[in-house]
């Protein structure tokens, strides 16, 4: 009967055991690396009425508040990513891209290239009318052109849109000789 119950302990001992509580590690080999995140940032400006219907944004001034809409496709065009952002005060937008996949599958450049930037709306009644500078209302894309920010456990990946412009509706039409 002894043996029993030393067979009976040792198996309740062995049970009870593996509920036991311990520290999870917080190295970098437990976990692995994060995933890295992927970000678009860019400009808005009211574009300078001396240059009214060209791509010239020489005098623009930033556009606080502007609205631009990001959108990813995936390899056969079908959409996987759209969100608007909302420029700051001095018209510089910070755009984390997510898919289906998360960040990941955005990482590489010819990835990222299936991405485009359009011109939603402006803030400014003195400056709302859409311009097709840098291909804003057709559709920007994306810069190759990255910089990465390294940070514990994982990178930000940071691409450069080109800048995107409104214009005034006052603007006086230009005489060219």
């Amino acid at each position: 009967m002894s043996t029993q119950k030393l067979l009976t302990s040792l198996l309740l001992f062995s049970f009870l055991s593996s509920f036991a509580y311990t520290q999870p590690s917080t190295s970098s080999e437990t976990y692995g690396k994060l995933k890295d995140s992927v970000v678009v940032e860019g400009m808005v400006y009211c574009q300078n009425c001396n240059h009214a219907g060209s791509w010239s944004l020489d005098g623009a001034k930033p556009l606080a508040a502007a609205r631009v809409g990001i959108s990813c496709r995936d390899h056969k065009g079908r959409p996987q990513f759209y969100k608007v952002f909302q420029a700051d005060g001095n018209g510089y937008y910070y755009a984390p891209i997510q898919g289906e996949q998360g960040e990941e599958s955005y990482r590489k450049e010819k990835k990222i290239g299936a991405c485009r930037i359009h011109l939603l709306s402006s803030p400014d009644d003195n400056c709302n009318l859409l311009t097709n500078i840098n291909m804003g209302i057709a559709g920007a894309a994306v810069g190759k052109e990255k910089k990465v920010l390294k940070r514990e456990g994982y990178d930000v990946i940071v691409h450069a849109a080109p800048p995107l412009a409104f214009r005034s509706a006052n603007c006086s039409p230009g005489v060219s000789y």
